[in-house]
């Protein structure tokens, strides 16, 4: 044997450039020239001697060949490239790179070891050769010069170890282990069907199949475990229905579901089963059962209200009473009328199923039992002196006792893992500290959290298995009541208290607050317990509080925003929202406030028809603001960075909880972090992350782990962003991208995918291990998790079949903001869409890291920074400096005057413990607000303006200030209209980014750029009640005195009956503000020159802003380019006496130097 592995070695040795043979045909000559001729005339021999051993076969009738003898010691793997021609083909029984095929060399592994045992057992037999043929196996003699042929061996070949008899015998370990991989599938199956059969739901299924095909509705309830949601699409597409939809209301719930179907049904390589979800999909035209999120089939009736392509309807866990659930609910109640052909089944654990059955007509219940082993229920109440430290937080005592208590009653090689149920993160935090104490003193406790904030891998630890003698406690928040399903729970501690999530429309906060649960919660989380065996329940409550506890939780359609819900309903052409059939309807408030937000959106008329806005926002499937912010960035030349943007801000966050109590991933996390605010900190981190992940060599995975960060996120972003991208280009707002590549490139390309899809495969085809969990140094670790190296990173494959090298790189490029201008852009974009959530800072701040820094919102005041944001870490960047303030004779303001005023834009105000400012984003303060706001009042020279009634700006120079508010005017007329062309075009499906509109949003965004260039002095106040009381004038029963007018638009302007002044703009009204120290100024007129024309003239300050609205108008008439236009008026050249110096300035320019002088003077 040592002969054969010598000269296997030696022919791997080969020239590079030999033909495709195999170790025969090795090259000995050095001479490089002489060895290519050699190869040659082997060729020709072999192919000649091919042709004649053809012809005899031919002539004479094929033989069965029979194995002879085995080889225990025979070297196969230094011979496994040849093999893998010969066996391992495309069209062989086993094909390459298939778990099957990896598994097929560990079963030879094994079978040379048995045949090396008997082998030593017969010493009489030489090597345990037996010249008497003992095993029935053959192959013909046909077949088995094919398989010569394809390994290019030749029986005169003498040089090569490979023979005839090791062929037979390797076809002959095939074979074995084919009946071997035959008998586990037939044990496996017959032990599946077993299973089915003993699932409570098999006995129901000749009913439910009844029940189906003599109605139109049939509803399904069945406990846990009863097998419903995998057997019942089984039963539906065995009976012959197809083009089946699942929905389920997670995304992790359509994977596994479609696993678990295809394993049961024998297609787990084919298409019949399949799943759709947000960002992947395996569907393909042949698939009949198809598992979807509720929120993908929503977004499916937008562009197919009949839901056509489908026959059967399943809605899973609707007992959840999710807000996309209740509004498909409605849906399928009006198909019922519009499709009497479609069928719909809804699958509800057995909660209020009278409500359902009522709202459809009482419709036929089918109720299952569930399958739970017995349950004890231990209620505990906690005593009113240990329900809260001394701190005045949870007190842990009580949990840390039902752990003690399992120690000493059950014993250690008892399997049962602990699940405790706390309302949030920082009760979980308080008993997980307590617990992780008691476990070092035990040795027997693996402590683990639960919870959406983890990462994906501390998530997964929960499903990992211990050692012996070492039990699992899971501490968890009411996520592991649904949506996670634990094996080896069978003790559960219910503390009884959950948090939920509620919306507070009149301040536009969400608020997490902690309730008692309901009863069917209860049960949901006491069911957890028997699951796989017999478990107990500890009640942290009394049965007096159990029996006080409602029955149901209350729907989320009663507890949250509905601005995209009714956005939706209206999308789909139902003309009053107010009468869409809701299961149990929500507040006609909040269905008012919603209604009024999308108004002030731009998504609605004041006839709440569609806007042309409105129904591009429904076909995206974000918040209407972030929808908002993508439509708004598609006329500028940033839109790039606004992809990664709202893509980074519609995601959580990526960065852990470590990376915040890690000092190393703190000083980390700093690199990153912009002083502009969260936004951009997101945007930068991306940027990173895909610098990293361009760079091929790095392993991102392990620099996000470092540096405190979850990959998941980023890979999330990614995909969301190209989707954002497709829906625009759907859109007609992006034109589409054409790429041009050389057929190097595409070469390349073909097969980098090729390789990928190969090894995401073998991924998925691979078998899942459970991971055990060890105790070491006081920490609980994974046994493999150093060993990340090697393993296959799906996402990453995912990424990679998407994006190649330099379109990663370009990306890169993209989302990143380089220059201030873009900068300045990229915030009027994000505020534009934010706006109303805007806050301004508290006077008392002191802007510490030690102390919170307090804000007030319109509904809201006192909020403050969320601790994890930038800007919260990094409070001295919203502080006025001492050097800012500017101090000036004869004004008299509350609040200082400065150039740098600042307010904050956010994405969510969110009341945990305190109500937290959400993605926070400085800005400067008038800027915004003049151009965000939708209400302007002013008095009569622009010092005074009031924004939406609560922030007003006080100006100290008045013809600066007239400047300044004019350019905002324009910027808001000119990207209204701006808006309204893009629409007009996409109205028309034209494509928006037209040459006129290149032209307008090129305009605009230097109009942005030097308007966020002027700085002005000025003052912030946040107005109380009492001061809004007396601010207006109130009307004057049209006595309002214009001047002269200049502008047509002005004359017909009309008092506003309720503030007093001039409605000049549907966003301002002029000189409606008291205003004691000038009572007559309205009647004064001053000497002005315009800057445009030049023109000298008379005039009050509302004569000013007519008369540059006009020759701005003229302007642009008479100009023929953007650059032209923009090139201002004339400068002259100037003397100044008290200077001694040349200027080169405007009219306008002089004037103002010249007062200047006087004023110091």
């Amino acid at each position: 044997m040592e002969k054969h592995r010598k000269k296997y070695k030696k022919s791997e040795k080969g020239s590079p450039n030999s033909k495709r043979y195999s170790s025969s045909y090795y090259i000995r000559d050095e001479d490089h020239e002489k060895s290519r001729k050699r190869q040659k005339i082997e060729t020709k021999d072999a192919e000649k001697n091919i042709d004649d051993r053809k012809s005899d076969e031919a002539s004479s009738s094929s033989e069965r060949i029979y194995l002879n003898a085995t080889h225990p010691s025979f070297p196969w793997t230094e011979y496994r490239s040849t093999l893998n021609k010969i066996f391992f083909w495309n069209k062989g029984k086993i094909k390459k790179n298939t778990s099957e095929y990896d598994e097929f060399w560990i079963f030879l592994k094994k079978y040379q070891q048995v045949q090396q045992k008997a082998a030593a057992k017969k010493l009489q037999e030489a090597a345990g050769l037996s010249s008497k043929p003992k095993i029935d196996f053959s192959l013909d003699s046909e077949e088995l010069n094919n398989m010569m042929m394809r390994g290019h061996l030749f029986q005169d070949d003498t040089e090569s170890s490979l023979q005839q008899e090791h062929l037979i015998e390797f076809a002959y370990i095939i074979q074995l282990y084919l009946d071997c991989l035959k008998k586990q599938q037939e044990t496996k199956l017959r032990k599946l069907r077993e299973a089915q059969e003993n699932l409570p739901i098999s006995k129901y299924r000749n009913e439910i199949l009844r029940a189906v095909e003599n109605n139109q509705v049939v509803l399904v309830a069945g406990d846990t475990g009863c097998g419903k949601s995998t057997q019942v699409p089984q039963y539906l597409m065995a009976a012959g229905y197809e083009s089946i939809a699942c929905t389920q209301p997670r995304r992790i719930a359509c994977i596994s579901l479609c696993k678990r179907v295809a394993y049961e049904t024998q297609n787990e390589y084919k298409s019949e089963i399949g799943f759709q979800i947000r960002f992947e999909k395996s569907k393909t035209s042949h698939t009949k059962i198809l598992f979807l999120t509720e929120g993908l089939l929503l977004r499916q009736v937008s562009s197919d209200p009949m839901l056509s392509m489908y026959k059967v309807i399943i809605l899973d866990e609707v007992h959840e009473r999710h807000l996309s659930c209740d509004f498909l609910l409605g849906i399928m109640k009006c198909l019922t009328i519009q499709r009497p052909d479609l069928k719909i089944l809804l699958m509800s654990a057995t909660i209020n199923i009278e409500l359902f059955s009522e709202y459809f007509n009482d419709c036929p219940v089918i109720q299952v039992p569930g399958r739970l082993f017995p349950i004890q229920v231990k209620y505990c109440p906690i005593p009113s002196e240990e329900l809260k430290s001394l701190t005045g937080k949870l007190n842990p005592a009580p949990y840390i006792r039902v752990l003690n208590l399992i120690d000493q009653k059950y014993p250690e090689d008892e399997r049962g893992d602990v699940l405790i149920f706390l309302s949030g993160m920082t009760e979980i935090s308080i008993v997980e500290e307590a617990s992780k104490a008691y476990a070092d003193k035990s040795g027997k406790w693996i402590i683990l959290t639960l919870h959406s904030t983890l990462s994906i891998e501390d998530q997964d630890k929960v499903f990992d298995i211990v050692p012996e003698g070492v039990r699992k406690c899971i501490i968890s928040t009411n996520v592991a009541e649904t949506s996670v399903t634990i094996d080896g729970v069978r003790f559960v501690v219910d503390s009884g208290k959950v948090k939920e999530m509620n919306y507070h429309p009149v301040c536009h906060m969400q608020r997490l607050q902690e309730f008692w649960i309901s009863k069917a919660s209860a049960e949901q989380r006491k069911g957890r317990a028997g699951r796989t065996g017999p478990g107990v329940c500890f009640r942290l409550y009394s049965q007096k509080d159990y029996d006080d506890l409602a029955a149901y939780t209350k729907p989320e359609i009663q507890r949250v925003p509905l601005d995209s819900l009714l956005l939706q309903l209206l999308s789909m052409g139902l003309p009053n929202a107010r009468k869409f059939p809701f299961l149990e309807p929500p507040d006609a408030s909040s269905i008012e406030e919603s209604l009024q937000n999308l108004k002030n959106q731009g998504a609605l008329t004041d006839e709440e028809d569609l806007t042309p806005m409105g129904s591009m926002l429904s076909k995206l499937p974000v918040d209407v603001t972030i929808g908002k912010m993508l439509i708004h960035g598609c006329v500028f030349s940033v839109i790039e960075p606004i992809l990664s943007l709202a893509a980074a801000l519609s995601v959580q966050s990526p960065f852990t909880n470590r990376s915040i109590r890690d000092p190393e991933m703190r000083a980390a996390r700093q690199s990153f972090e912009s002083d502009h605010g969260d936004p951009f900190t997101l945007l930068t981190t991306f940027h990173k992350w895909l610098e990293v992940k361009a760079e091929r060599q790095s392993n991102s995975r392990k620099w996000c782990k470092k540096k405190g960060l979850e990959e998941q996120r980023f890979y999330e972003m990614t995909k969301l962003r190209r989707q954002f991208k497709d829906l625009l280009k759907d859109s007609n707002l992006l034109p589409e991208d054409y790429t041009h590549t050389s057929s190097h490139q595409r070469s390349s390309r073909h097969g980098e995918l090729s390789h990928l899809r190969d090894m995401k495969k073998r991924y998925h085809q691979a078998p899942r291990k459970r991971k055990v969990l060890r105790l070491e140094s006081e920490q609980f670790v994974n046994e493999d998790q150093d060993s990340d190296d090697g393993r296959i990173d799906i996402h990453d494959i995912d990424f990679w079949i998407s994006n190649n090298s330099w379109q990663v790189q370009l990306l890169s490029s993209k989302s990143q903001v380089s220059t201030y201008r873009d900068m300045m852009c990229l915030k009027f974009i994000v505020c534009s869409a934010l706006y109303p959530r805007i806050a301004i800072a508290d006077i008392h701040n002191t802007y510490n890291t030690s102390t919170d820094q307090h804000f007030h919102t319109k509904g809201k005041p006192f909020v403050v920074l969320h601790p994890n944001g930038t800007l919260a870490l990094q409070p001295e960047f919203l502080q006025l400096r001492e050097s800012d303030i500017i101090e000036l004779k004869n004004v008299r303001t509350s609040t200082p005057m400065s150039r740098k005023h600042q307010i904050v834009c956010f994405l969510s105000l969110l009341e945990t413990t305190k109500p937290f400012l959400v993605n926070c984003l400085r800005v400067p303060a008038a800027h915004i607000l003049l151009l965000s706001c939708h209400s302007l009042d002013t008095n009569l020279d622009f010092t005074r303006i009031i924004c939406d009634g609560w922030i007003e700006l006080r100006f100290p120079e008045t013809e600066d200030i007239q400047d300044f508010v004019y350019q905002a005017f324009n910027i808001r007329d000119s990207w209204q209209k701006l808006l309204q062309n893009a629409f007009e075009e996409f109205a028309m499906d034209k494509e928006a980014k037209s040459e006129e509109i290149l032209k307008k949003g090129k305009k605009i965004y230097q109009l942005i750029s030097l308007f966020f260039h002027t700085e002005i002095i000025h003052s912030v106040r946040r107005l109380l009640a009492a001061d809004v009381k007396n601010v207006y004038t109130g009307p004057q029963g049209g006595d309002v005195p214009v001047a002269v007018g200049l502008l047509e638009e002005a004359q017909s302007a009309k008092e506003n009956k309720t503030k007093g002044g001039l409605q000049i703009k549907s966003y301002l009204t002029y000189n409606c503000l008291v205003d004691l120290e000038d009572k007559f100024l309205q009647y004064i007129q001053k000497p002005w020159t315009c800057s445009f024309c030049e023109k000298e003239m008379m005039a009050t300050v509302l004569d000013q802003i007519r008369h540059k609205e006009m020759c701005e108008a003229q302007n642009e008439k008479n100009v023929e380019t953007p650059e032209e236009s923009n090139k201002g008026p004339p400068k002259k050249s100037y003397f100044c006496p008290t200077c001694q110096e040349e200027l080169l300035l405007t009219l306008p320019e002089i004037l103002r130097h010249k007062r200047n002088h006087s004023s110091q003077s």
